[in-house]
């Protein structure tokens, strides 16, 4: 069973180049240019630099014609200077654009949400049957010739879908819906599979990560319904940069990689494209050496939907479980008395954090005798101090399983702290959740993960990979990462990593957010040093969404749950949202940032550094 032992999804291999991917090939790694395709030597150097850091396909965007004749030129230069990697264009609302890039370049991307139909205004509209039925015959009429080109050429094709540019057509039959996705994917695939073409790719993207699980998994499972194995790029759109960025991407990514799924994977980041390669590697690293892992002989829970999960119920005992949000535990300060100035421990940096004392005391040495009371501090937002006793009982999957098990069904006011081995160790989790579902038991669970780690990226995306998948299968009620004392990382890591989870998985919120693009050649303005300025003026807005996005393709829809949006409109010129409303236009670059505060001042969201 794939929820607990690692295996990938068997797929139909596609041909893109000389770099196969899907099938037995291995899973591919990937990023896009964000320079201007009309510059046919920036683009050059760029992929360049992202071959030479691991790339395995280059995209560029191709606004237009010109953009994508110029595909040709950097093809050509490219291979006279010894690179073969397969390019990828990138097309949105003109499908006459795919039709040249297809002549020179291994891989199309389409996007079904703005290919034939207009570009989405969040209009509401009313099709009969027959009437929808003919907007798929003009799907049909315009893909054909596209597909014949790509036949011609020997050129891949990738349906790209992406959450912020679903159609009004789609938006007005299913809703903003991991639904209205898949059926946005599926009807092109329908058509492909009738002309018998089978170099497709499929993405269905989102900047929010538990949307973007969800309908992989709902297109996987249509997919198999219609006897269709189309191999699968997947990412998180938007993920933004720093450890949000590499948390947010390892948390989806390393959620569908760990159940299989996943033939090739961009981290998308809003730093350099050369940047995204090492991140990407090491994620798909960690998740493969899984293969031929001890096997986990273990059942599913009867009722669990992996389709759709929700939390697992589960009592509430102290501070843990029930209704409340998942708690954040840490070992800590040996250096400091817990007891006395709790406000000045190293370790007191986020709200709301459980501090475990005396923790060799609190799990079970046996299930014999009676279970140990550990005391656990609850530091508030006040940072006043609240004794709590917590009876805790550590559950590894093993032969002492059975025994504990039992123990449970005696004392159902108990905390189970699940503590895995490494490789298995999500499925070890899964498994152990399942048994407590199927014997009955609420027991809130608190996943303990245990890594040695010297650099700060591996542990983020390593904690962040292996918790995705069960964050998203609703079976977390607390987090305890540990890193090894003897790492050189600040000893406060796990306990920021551990929150960034937590908010990347949408369970709770405890600074701002940002859904921020990976720039690319569409991109309107200086990203990077944008985004900068805006978490400056910004970043003690704790709960508050904002959108950055370089251009109009996915922006508004992309950031449809923000509160704020920074969109670029035109050169020099930035449009400011609140929500999917835009409120101002065509604003200077240079006056944007300071009017987007001007903008969050006015609907009363703002407060200064400090205050609440």
């Amino acid at each position: 069973m794939f929820l607990f032992n690692y295996s990938r999804r068997p797929t139909w291999p596609v041909c893109v180049g000389d770099t196969p991917l899907g099938g037995d090939h291995p899973i591919r790694i990937q990023s896009m240019t964000n320079t201007s395709t009309m510059d046919t030597a920036a683009c050059v150097a760029q992929a360049r630099r992202i071959v030479d850091a691991g790339g395995e396909y280059v995209r560029l965007t191709a606004q237009g014609t010109r953009e994508a004749e110029n595909l040709s030129h950097i093809h050509r230069d490219l291979r006279e200077q010894g690179y073969t990697v397969p390019l990828v264009a990138d097309i949105h609302f003109n499908p006459r654009v795919a039709d040249v890039a297809a002549q020179y370049v291994e891989k199309v991307r389409i996007n079904p949400g703005n290919y034939v139909d207009p570009g989405r205004t969040f209009r509401q509209l009313t099709y009969t049957d027959e009437e929808y039925a003919a907007e798929i015959q003009k799907i049909r009429s315009r893909l054909l010739p596209f597909l014949r080109i790509c036949r011609e050429h020997g050129t891949a094709i990738r349906i790209g879908v992406n959450h912020g540019s679903l159609s009004d057509r789609i938006m007005s039959r299913y809703g903003d819906t991991p639904a209205g996705m898949v059926e946005s994917c599926m009807e092109f695939l329908r058509i492909c599979i009738d002309e018998d073409f089978r170099d497709v790719v499929i993405s269905i993207k989102a900047s929010n990560a538990v949307v973007m699980v969800r309908t992989v998994r709902l297109l996987v499972q249509t997919m198999d319904r219609e006897n269709m194995h189309f191999p699968l790029h997947i990412g998180v759109t938007e993920a933004g940069d720093g450890e949000d960025g590499r948390i947010k991407s390892a948390l989806g990514i390393g959620a569908l990689l760990t159940d299989g799924l996943g033939d090739t994977v961009r981290v998308s980041l809003s730093e350099a494209p050369e940047a995204e390669i090492p991140v990407a590697r090491l994620l798909v690293d960690y998740v493969t050496a899984r293969a031929g892992h001890p096997h986990i002989d273990a059942l599913p829970a009867p009722d669990f939907d992996y389709l759709c999960p929700h939390r697992r119920p589960t009592r509430a005992v102290g501070y843990v479980g029930g209704e409340q949000v998942p708690v954040v535990v840490t070992l800590p300060d040996p250096l400091q008395d817990i007891d006395s100035q709790p406000q000045q421990r190293g370790l007191c940096v986020r709200p709301d954090a459980i501090y475990i004392k005396g923790v060799g005391d609190i799990y079970n040495k046996g299930v014999d005798g009676p279970y140990n009371k550990g005391v656990v501090c609850g530091i508030l937002r006040s940072c006043d101090v609240k004794q709590l006793d917590l009876p805790t009982v550590e559950l590894t999957w093993g032969p002492t399983a059975d025994q504990t098990f039992a123990y449970l069904h005696q004392h159902p006011e108990t905390v189970v702290v699940a503590r895995p081995s490494a490789p298995g160790r999500v499925g070890e989790v899964r498994a152990i959740i399942h048994r407590l579902i199927r014997e009955g038991l609420s027991q809130p669970v608190i996943v303990r993960l245990d890594y040695s780690e010297s650099r700060l990226e591996d542990l983020q995306v390593k904690a962040a990979t292996d918790l995705g998948a069960l964050i998203f299968d609703g079976l977390v009620d607390g987090l305890f990462i540990t890193n090894a004392p003897s790492s050189p990382l600040a000893p406060d890591c796990p306990l920021s990593i551990a929150f960034s989870i937590l908010q990347a998985g949408r369970l709770r919120t405890t600074r701002t957010e940002y859904i921020s693009c990976p720039s690319c050649g569409r991109t309107l303005y200086d990203l990077q040093q944008t985004i900068a300025r805006i978490k400056a003026a910004t970043s003690h807005l704790v709960g508050l969404k904002i959108g950055i996005m370089g251009c109009i393709v996915n922006g508004p829809g992309e950031m449809a749950d923000a509160d704020y949006g920074y969109v670029g409109a035109a050169p020099g010129r930035v449009n400011l949202y609140r929500r999917r409303e835009c409120v101002e236009h065509g604003i200077p670059e240079s006056e944007a940032v300071d009017r987007l505060i001007a903008l969050i001042r006015r609907y009363g969201d703002w407060h200064e550094a400090g205050q609440k």
